[in-house]
């Protein structure tokens, strides 16, 4: 994610000459000589070991480390009046989630959680497609997320597997991405999620840590879900199924989501970023829009019509947002308390797998 950002960051006064002016200031971590490096490469003035040090430097804070240190330095920063970019899912726990969004209310500074996949121009075209009514009145939403690094059972652990560091697995990881975006595209039209009905499973109960000649140094316990499924009741009477899996043999990053309505479809893969699948009126069939005229979202910013973006342009349209509304005191959405809603519907689906029962949100 450091990467990711800090080349969108990059990219924003080349492609976005609107963008307010920015310094790649400090970069945080734990090892000076790793850091040196890191530094030159993503183009940062400064390097800091301790993060506390780097609040007295920086107009803005980017908290793009593992989960487990999302609260801390984030409610640090906003308490001294910094705005935050935090990444996803807000943190590992309900509770470190609320104690963040209370902190963003209490420092009424932009606050963004880093649901990148909001920022995909195909993703827009489609909201702007549900907005307008194209497709009637909203039914059923369904969202997968599948990947595929962990069918190996030998592949090595890392702290994605601890619920201590995570909070879960592919639910918070990727089935996150996929409950945020359904809220994005159809919230408005369905409502609030009533309750939910969750079923997590680990396949593999242990993974290697490997040393540096590559030979086997332990075991450790996988303590999080390796993949979740999801049943969604929404106060409007739709309904959403979701799931996402790290064991999707042939699946490297299928994030797909579906609208139903009473009057046309839609259809999203990231695999395919610049296209939407659209039935709507009386056509027969889906037809596949292209989403890369200048008319488009974002896409005026870019190449001439037909030439394609990638995944990593959705960091710079989502930088774009953020830093304009630090720049002009304005509200960023997804917020902390976006972020929050989210984590509310994880740990829901986390209760009813633990009870084998529908969990109600209210």
């Amino acid at each position: 994610m450091g990467k990711a950002h800090a080349n969108a960051l990059a990219r924003l006064p080349m492609f976005f000459p609107d963008a307010p002016d920015i310094e790649r200031h400090t970069l945080v971590g734990r090892d000076e000589e790793a850091l040196a490096e890191a530094a030159e490469r993503f183009g940062f003035a400064h390097t800091a070991t301790d993060w506390e040090d780097a609040l007295e430097e920086v107009d803005v804070f980017y908290n793009l480390g593992p989960n487990h240190v999302h609260a801390e330095p984030s409610i640090a920063a906003l308490e001294a009046g910094v705005p935050v970019l935090c990444e996803k899912p807000l943190a590992p726990t309900l509770e470190e989630a609320g104690a963040m969004r209370d902190a963003a209310a209490d420092a009424d500074v932009p606050t963004g959680t880093a649901f990148n996949y909001r920022f995909v121009p195909a993703i827009r075209y489609a909201k702007g497609l549900i907005e307008d009514g194209e497709l009637g009145e909203i039914r059923q939403v369904r969202g997968r997320y599948l990947q595929d690094w962990l069918v190996d059972p030998e592949a090595p652990w890392a702290w994605r597997m601890d619920a201590d560091l995570a909070g879960s697995g592919a639910l918070g990881d990727l089935g996150a991405h996929t409950i945020d975006l359904a809220d994005f595209l159809v919230g408005d039209e369905v409502g609030e999620i009533d309750r939910v009905s969750g079923h997590l499973e680990t396949f593999v109960d242990e993974r290697p840590v490997y040393d540096d000649d590559g030979a086997v140094d332990e075991h450790r316990d996988v303590t999080v879900d390796d993949a979740y499924t999801a049943q969604v009741a929404y106060e409007s009477g739709a309904m959403g199924s979701f799931e996402a899996t790290r064991f999707a043999t042939g699946h490297k990053n299928d994030h797909t989501i579906e609208v139903h309505g009473s009057e046309g479809s839609l259809k999203f893969s990231l695999e395919r970023l610049n296209e939407l699948e659209v039935l709507s009126g009386d056509a027969r069939g889906y037809e596949t829009v292209l989403v890369t005229d200048e008319t488009d979202p974002y896409v005026d910013h870019w190449w001439p019509p037909g030439h394609v973006i990638g995944w990593e342009h959705t960091f710079v349209h989502e930088n774009y947002e953020f830093l304009t509304a630090v720049a002009e005191g304005g509200e960023f959405e997804p917020s902390f308390a976006d972020g929050y809603d989210v984590q509310r519907v994880l740990d829901a689906i986390e209760e009813s797998d633990e009870r084998g029962a529908w969990v109600s949100l209210d």
